[in-house]
């Protein structure tokens, strides 16, 4: 008798253990699936891209000798080759020279002024986004001017200039407050 209850227990707990298990594979399967098919909800990613005067500088090492008064026009682009419309900035990077808090810049779109300061003032933390946005396939020409201050005088003579002209974009969508991370 003590054997067939045994038995009769033995055969109960395999049968839980397996009732059991299909259960577990069963919500295990039911989570799975409730996790990796969210269905009619879509997400897509867009891309950034600038193109910023194809990455040629805006003006060459030693191509102007600067005196006070003097002031010079470079035109260059910005061109939104990404997949969305962007808030765009330009900035000045590894500035470097005694001209850098001496030379007067301003970067103009037609008449309108986006930024104006000196090279040192007008880095990546202290520059906003401009006012407009740059369409998808939308190329801008601007124009930067470089101007040497007259009341500057000989105490910016042999002083130089260096820096990289920069560009960074942010989509406009779901960012009302043009962000730049």
């Amino acid at each position: 008798m003590s054997e067939h209850k045994t038995a009769k227990k033995l055969t109960a707990s395999v049968a839980a253990i397996i009732i059991l298990a299909v259960c577990l594979c069963i919500t295990t399967f039911a989570l799975v699936y409730s996790t990796v098919a969210v269905d009619n909800n879509l997400f897509q990613t867009g891309e950034i891209k600038i193109n910023l005067n194809d990455g040629k500088p805006v003006i060459e090492e030693h191509e102007y000798l600067f005196e006070p008064g003097m002031t010079v026009e470079k035109n260059f682009f910005i061109e939104n080759q990404g997949t969305w419309d962007v808030y765009y900035k330009l900035y000045f990077d590894n500035v470097e020279g005694g001209l850098a808090d001496v030379l007067e810049i301003t970067v103009k779109d037609k008449d309108k002024v986006l930024y104006h300061g000196t090279a040192a003032e007008l880095n990546r933390a202290d520059v906003a986004a401009a006012d407009d946005i740059l369409k998808i396939n939308e190329r801008r020409e601007l124009s930067v001017y470089f101007h040497f201050p007259e009341e500057a005088g000989n105490s910016a003579q042999n002083l130089m200039l260096t820096f990289d002209m920069c560009a960074d974009a942010v989509q406009t969508k779901n960012n009302p407050n043009r962000l730049f991370d």
